[in-house]
């Protein structure tokens, strides 16, 4: 039995055949403008066509998207409010002591919208070419080189602190406020390397400033396919991927999650938002509810583990 029948099961009757009879809000707990924000709107724009509904979108910022999930989880479990989620709420639930909401039970999750990895940088002018120069140059130098990162406990940071511990290096890893920060002490040489997602570096990787000397995710990256991931850059079972995804209030009827599932797969075909998510360094592909709940567990397994290994302090 699935995982979003057992959580449906015992609340509101069916209502697929009439759903949707009204419009439907998609909080983003998040500011508008970002990567993942315009993909959402892409995806509302096609759920619309395909429901004769409106699905429009709510962005709801605050305390780390805190604030829009509370939104969501406070919602009635109808089907009419959908709420972005994404891996870095598997990451808040292991680094917080609390939180207004559980990812893990407060939600059913609907699909994924999209996957995507990090690039792992250095300036132009670096001495280091490939991941294992990286290895290499710290291991034969304990404590000289810096990597950098945003902020302690982002996915980059714990990403970092992940290889780090993988490789069995004593490096220095330095956590700036904002992308900017991160890109300019890069092009400084204040830090040796840096952990980021493509979009935040895009622009200093374009023009020549930086080069990428590997990406996080298991397969090479659809928009960087002549450079290498980690593990054929010689480091064996290192993988960092993130996601977007959508999910519903506990509660909602498993028929309506069904229905927006397979609607979902069918508008991430879409030309548009492939080519947009291409140039991103994302991949836009759907993903059962049962396999986005595990994915999910997973997630909050596997930093849970990384942020003790690094000594964080749970805020």
């Amino acid at each position: 039995m699935s995982f979003a029948f057992m959580v449906a099961m015992t609340f509101t009757p069916a209502q697929g055949d009439t759903y949707p009879s009204k419009p439907v809000r998609i909080i983003v707990p998040y500011g508008a403008g970002g990567i993942a924000d315009v993909t959402m709107r892409l995806v509302a724009q096609d759920l619309s066509k395909r429901f004769g509904q409106q699905f429009f979108i709510e962005n709801r910022p605050g305390a780390g998207g805190v604030v829009g999930m509370q939104t969501a989880r406070e919602a009635p479990a109808d089907g009419y409010t959908l709420v972005m989620v994404g891996g870095g709420l598997a990451i808040a639930k292991a680094l917080f002591k609390s939180l207004p909401y559980n990812i893990e039970t407060d939600f059913i999750p609907i699909s994924t919208t999209a996957s995507y990895g990090l690039v792992i940088t250095t300036k132009a002018d670096s001495p280091y070419k490939t991941i294992k120069d990286v290895i290499a140059n710290a291991k034969a130098h304990p404590g000289t080189l810096n990597f950098g990162t945003i902020n302690a406990g982002s996915t980059q940071n714990l990403s970092a602190e992940l290889f780090r511990a993988m490789a069995g290096l004593e490096v220095t890893i330095v956590p700036y406020k904002t992308t900017p920060d991160l890109a300019n002490a890069v092009l400084r040489g204040d830090v040796d390397i840096a952990f980021e997602y493509f979009v935040g570096f895009q622009s200093p990787i374009a023009n020549g400033q930086m080069t990428v000397l590997a990406t996080t995710a298991r397969d090479r990256a659809s928009n960087l396919p002549d450079v290498p991931t980690v593990i054929e850059g010689g480091l064996p079972g290192y993988e960092v991927t993130s996601w977007n995804g959508l999910a519903v209030t506990a509660g909602t009827p498993a028929d309506i999650v069904a229905q927006l599932n397979h609607a979902v797969a069918e508008a991430l075909k879409s030309p548009e938002l492939q080519k947009l998510s291409n140039s991103a360094g994302m991949d836009a592909r759907s993903m059962s509810s049962d396999d986005l709940h595990n994915r999910i567990k997973a997630d909050v397994l596997k930093w849970s583990q990384v942020i003790a290994n690094a000594g964080i302090q749970k805020r």
